[in-house]
């Protein structure tokens, strides 16, 4: 199995960009998952690790796409009203064999593969019959309501490249050439845990300081989302020793190692120290808001990134870094998620030199423009505005200030989160 090179996210002290992190991920970062077969029907979400060709056409005979009859054009063309002979019948999976003769007809259903020497089809509601005889319809084109062999897929074609995660329609492509099982990347294995005596879990009763651990939740489903195969770790005490052990005992046997708290600078922050102890800590001084802090380092060879402990900047990290490494390490094609141009329904003001990503709603006006507000308190802890929120709006490093009516670019949540 491929692994991480010693040092592979070391990084310059200086502060960097956005985009620079994001080259440097994509540089350094490799897939480190092997690959297993499996079923087909247990296969969705999981990433390809080989190309697929098709080893069948599909459709693999010329077949109607209506139930109607079926005739050759070039007799029609010579005398389109004239009556004539219904000789058989052509089934899905029960072709027509018989002889044809000249100018007659065979009755076809949807699906049924068209007899040899016949190229057109009328729709059997445009036909008018009387007996074992019918007259079509002036009118027709050649090739009427035919699917031709190989139109959708020929043999031999690449259906599917190696790194493409499998939604419900390629499952449903691999299975229209007849494939029952693929060869896939395993689940990247994630470890996870928070940091901090003022956390508790949900359900539990603590002290009116106590704080309940969201971040925890909203970590372990977005890896879900992707893919991941995660180990709850549960919440850790601020204590050196016990933080420490917790990272060494995660790496050896996970791809990586997910945290947040304890990266910042204060005294209880334990995660940046017992990673410099047992690994190696290359902490990224990121111009971005939200984010500082925001921790990658490796333990061994196994990846670690250290979250903040402020929810909205932990899911705000996690969306624009910690999604794009989970796809490289799992195998998947790197393919930034789709984004679009709207108008700003705001104003601001922001400092230069950093990129920021505002919790952001894009609705559509009654005249049919679209818009984007932003929710309009920007703290960290403040979760409301996530819920209220339907994505991001990124505003660039170099801009300063928005008013009404300029274009910004909007991420929604629907992208960010699979």
């Amino acid at each position: 199995m491929a692994r991480l090179a010693n040092d592979c996210f070391a990084n310059p002290s200086e502060m960097i960009s956005a985009m620079e992190a994001l080259e440097k991920i994509s540089a350094a970062a490799a897939t480190v998952v092997a690959t297993e077969n499996i079923s087909l029907f247990d296969a969705e979400g999981r990433i390809l690790a080989a190309d697929i060709t098709s080893p069948r056409n599909v459709p693999p005979a010329d077949n109607s796409a209506v139930d109607g009859y079926a005739f050759r054009f070039e007799e029609y063309a010579k005398g389109p009203d004239k009556p004539r002979d219904v000789i058989g019948q052509s089934k899905a999976g029960h072709p027509w064999k018989g002889a044809l003769t000249p100018n007659a007809v065979i009755q076809i259903l949807t699906g049924a593969i068209m007899p040899e020497g016949l190229d057109t089809v009328a729709m059997t509601e445009d036909v008018s019959r009387q007996g074992k005889q019918v007259i079509l319809p002036t009118g027709l084109k050649s090739g009427a309501n035919c699917r031709k062999m190989a139109e959708d897929i020929r043999e031999g074609k690449v259906l599917l490249e190696k790194g493409t995660r499998l939604r419900p329609q390629e499952l449903g492509y691999l299975a229209s050439v007849g494939l029952g099982s693929v060869k896939v990347f395993k689940r990247l294995k994630v470890a996870l845990f928070s940091t901090g005596d003022e956390l508790i879990n949900p359900g539990e009763t603590g002290s009116p300081t106590s704080i309940y651990d969201s971040n925890r939740l909203i970590l372990a489903s977005l890896l879900d989302n992707l893919g991941c195969s995660v180990t709850d770790l549960g919440i850790l005490k601020d204590r050196l020793p016990i933080v420490r052990a917790a990272l060494n005992e995660a790496a050896k046997d996970h791809d990586l190692v997910l945290t947040s708290g304890g990266v910042s600078m204060g005294d209880e922050d334990h995660v940046k120290t017992a990673l410099s102890d047992i690994g190696h800590l290359h902490f990224w001084r990121i111009a971005i808001k939200p984010g500082r802090p925001l921790a990658l380092g490796q333990i061994g060879n196994t990846a670690f990134v250290g979250l903040p402990g402020n929810p909205i900047a932990a899911l705000v990290c996690t969306l624009m870094f910690v999604r794009p490494l989970i796809k490289i390490l799992s195998g998947a094609n790197m393919e930034p998620p789709l984004a679009f141009k709207v108008a700003a329904d705001f104003i601001m003001k922001k400092k230069s030199g950093r990129t920021e990503w505002l919790r952001g709603r894009y609705y559509v006006t009654n005249d049919g423009t679209g818009r984007a507000e932003k929710y309009p308190t920007e703290g960290s802890g403040i979760l409301s505005s996530a819920v209220w929120a339907n994505g991001l709006i990124e505003i660039g490093d170099d801009v300063t200030y928005i008013d009404k009516g300029d274009l910004v670019t909007f991420l929604p949540f629907s992208e960010l989160m699979r």
